[in-house]
């Protein structure tokens, strides 16, 4: 019998994983999960659930829905992706990580999907997580999508409804060099007469997405700034507009039949940390100095960073920053402040962006500061030199966010 180490040893690193090495792990249909599925006795279809797809927030979003539906006293699956410290994290039920030997159990179980279909990470997660989930009998599922929607592994459900956050741009080599392509992709979960929720958007987003589920026969509920909105412990100027859409998702679910009192929407939205373990949201992680990590990495988000750091009281500012190799650093290190010292570092995964590159990317900027060997000692040498009433901040990748935390 495999331990769980030897068993999250074998998931990333024998397995294609876009998190570490990028387009190599990239599948670009569903046949696969398809079959996987399939010969897993097609456990997606033995739970309800919500499917959540966008650019930015709907970590957030999925994580609020699941722990509304939760603190409503019904057995919640939670499925995300990335994780930030444990592989475990992507697989929840209300809140408790899928126990390590099940892991073991369900890579043991079935050595020939692995042998015959060559999936990917992702692709063996998901499965895994929806065999989990079938298998503890929940009653319902929250799955965020991965990169995109049309195409993703989760994109073989049939959901209560549809939620699709704010679209912006990344992953553009994969999703379309547009906002109207993106869209398209994201939009790719929108079934046939399932409502679909949709965040303040674009309205070049907005018309694709219209346009969608007018032909699929769905519902549209478009969340506007005037919606009504919930407060949460999450972090960030963007949860007012993540948690307009998950009010909005809710009041759809009741529409179905889904008793969800507003003592527990209420409850739920506030205790979206402590119910289901979500981090890096605008996370405060000490004091003295204050310091703070965020994982927001595309314009959309590094924007909405910029915003919260000018918000900040301080005396200097000290800013940890890594990035992944594929994104399009000259968007985003253009949003940075210039009064700010930098420490540039290189998140430890293939794709991280080779950090004297980056370095000299950012100096084009008028961005300065000195390289490290790794985030760690990035992190430790602004620690180091920030005084009691400064600010240090760590961002960029959300995997620079998962090696401070």
């Amino acid at each position: 019998m495999m331990t769980y180490g030897e068993a999250v040893a074998f998931l990333f690193t024998r397995l294609p994983m876009f998190q570490r090495t990028g387009a190599a792990a990239y599948k670009n249909d569903l046949s696969n999960s398809l079959e996987l599925c399939r010969r897993l006795g097609n456990p997606e279809r033995k739970f309800k659930s919500v499917h959540v797809a966008g650019t930015n927030g709907k970590g957030s979003v999925a994580s609020a829905l699941a722990a509304i539906f939760a603190e409503a006293g019904y057995k919640t699956g939670l499925f995300t992706s990335p994780h930030l410290k444990d592989f475990r994290e992507r697989i929840r039920i209300n809140g408790e990580m899928i126990p390590e030997a099940a892991v073991v159990q369900f890579l043991e179980r079935n050595p020939d999907l692995i042998r015959d279909l060559s999936p990917s990470f992702f692709e063996l997660t998901c499965c895994m997580a929806f065999a989990y989930f079938a298998e503890e009998e929940v009653d319902i599922a929250v799955l965020e999508t991965g990169m995109g929607g049309r195409l993703d592994s989760t994109n073989v459900v049939v959901p209560e409804v549809s939620v699709i956050t704010s679209i912006g741009y990344d992953h553009q080599q994969f999703l379309g060099t547009t906002l109207a392509a993106i869209a398209g992709e994201k939009g790719g979960i929108i079934k046939p007469g399932v409502p679909v929720v949709v965040s303040e958007n674009e309205p070049e987003a907005l018309e694709v997405l219209t346009r969608k589920a007018g032909e699929a026969g769905s519902e549209f509920i478009a969340v506007t700034a005037s919606d009504e909105g919930l407060q949460t412990d999450l972090g960030g100027s963007c949860q007012e507009e993540n948690m307009r859409t998950v009010a909005a998702a809710v009041r759809v679910l009741r529409a179905r039949g889904w008793s969800i009192p507003d003592r527990s929407l209420i409850a739920g939205a506030a205790k979206v940390i402590s119910n289901t373990g979500l981090r890096g949201r605008w996370e405060v992680i000490s004091d003295k100095p204050r310091t703070i990590v965020d994982v927001g990495h595309n314009v959309e988000g590094v924007a909405m960073v910029t915003g919260m750091l000018a918000a900040e009281r301080y005396r200097r500012l000290h800013i940890v920053w890594g990035m992944a190799a594929d994104k399009a650093a000259d968007e985003v290190l253009a949003l940075l402040p210039k009064d700010a010292r930098y420490y540039w570092c290189k998140p430890d995964v293939p794709r991280g962006k080779d950090v004297a590159l980056l370095r000299d990317e950012a100096a084009a900027f008028q961005l300065t500061g000195d390289t490290y060997p790794s985030v760690a000692a990035a992190l430790a040498a602004a620690r180091t030199a920030a005084d009691e009433d400064d600010l240090v901040f760590a961002g960029g990748s959300i995997f620079v966010v998962a090696e401070v935390l």
